[in-house]
């Protein structure tokens, strides 16, 4: 794409080091509103050496497509998907991110990880931390995943129900099925973060085929297909547990404690991100994400914090 002067663009960031000992990154963004928002974190995760592609869901008001487009015309490394109706609960948003880490596989072969985000994501960290972390760590994915039987039996319903994703949601005309034979279910959250190569299993892999016929007609399938594939598969082994986002939950008592102890738990963990930061967000968070914005990542045993999690849902 063209660049143009008329428009104000993000800073470039260059890497304190030389780049080519760094992993590149491909971000996909998904994106239907705020474009405000978007446009404050796309600023802050730009780089010229890495990749980018947009969706604008089809559902968008053509006011704010426009305005997307045109701001994303003016940077070559930035790509567009072809906008998809993404239904909440249905496939579609798996549809979209499969469709997405095609795309970029076949863009470049340059870029080592894939991390998905939303228009209302921000980065805790600058592009030079997050590359170093994924630098020292290269080889290993993040996500949240659960047993479902185990720690979810509440949810299993969405999975032993067959599903059928309308134009504008999920149809309630359901009906009982048995979930796959061998497998055991797992779920998590949306979001992760994933080496190229586990990109290309996921996009080149009959067997991936078979649990995208089988999840293609379940219930909120973004928060249990990628944990369930991987988890049933060699890529179990390189899995962390641990999407590496922070999020603000809403509070409506005691907001002073909340905002202590988040800002307590920021500090000591390794979030690469945070959601759903706003205007409305506590000010003291803000100045602390600001602050620590080029401060280095504290040093986390990833094992230990998963004993630890461990033992804290056993008891």
């Amino acid at each position: 794409m063209q660049t143009s002067a008329t428009i104000t663009q993000p800073q470039p960031q260059t890497l304190n080091t030389s780049s080519a000992s760094h992993i590149r990154i491909a971000y996909f963004i998904m994106i239907h509103h705020k474009p405000e928002v978007f446009k404050d974190m796309f600023q802050k995760i730009y780089t010229r050496d890495q990749f980018y592609l947009i969706h604008i869901d089809r559902k968008a008001n053509a006011e704010m497509t426009e305005e997307i487009q045109l701001y994303l015309v003016h940077f070559p490394n930035v790509y567009l998907l072809e906008s998809m109706n993404i239904v909440s609960g249905g496939f579609s948003m798996i549809q979209a991110e499969l469709n997405a880490m095609e795309y970029l596989l076949n863009v470049s072969l340059e870029w080592d990880y894939f991390i998905n985000l939303s228009g209302e994501d921000y980065p805790l960290k600058s592009q030079n931390i997050i590359r170093q972390f994924l630098t020292a760590n290269n080889g290993r994915n993040y996500l949240f995943y659960y047993d479902q039987k185990f720690y979810r039996p509440d949810t299993l319903q969405r999975i032993q129900n067959h599903f059928t994703e309308l134009t504008h949601k999920v149809s309630s005309l359901i009906y009982k099925r048995e979930f796959m034979k061998g497998v055991i279910p797992y779920i998590g959250g949306k979001w992760l973060i994933f080496t190229r190569e586990t990109c290309v299993f996921m996009t080149n892999n009959k067997r991936v085929m078979d649990f995208e016929d089988y999840y293609l007609h379940t219930l909120l399938p973004a928060e249990s297909f990628f944990q369930t594939v991987l988890m049933n598969t060699a890529f179990s082994d390189i899995i962390v547990n641990d999407d590496k986002r922070a999020i603000i939950e809403k509070v409506f008592f005691n907001k002073e404690q909340y905002s202590y102890d988040f800002i307590k738990s920021l500090k000591s963990g390794n979030q690469l991100f945070i959601r759903k930061v706003n205007n409305k967000t506590d000010k003291n968070i803000l100045q602390y994400i600001s602050d620590s914005y080029l401060l280095p990542l504290p040093e986390v045993d990833e094992v230990e914090r998963e004993l630890k999690r461990d033992s804290r849902q056993n008891n």
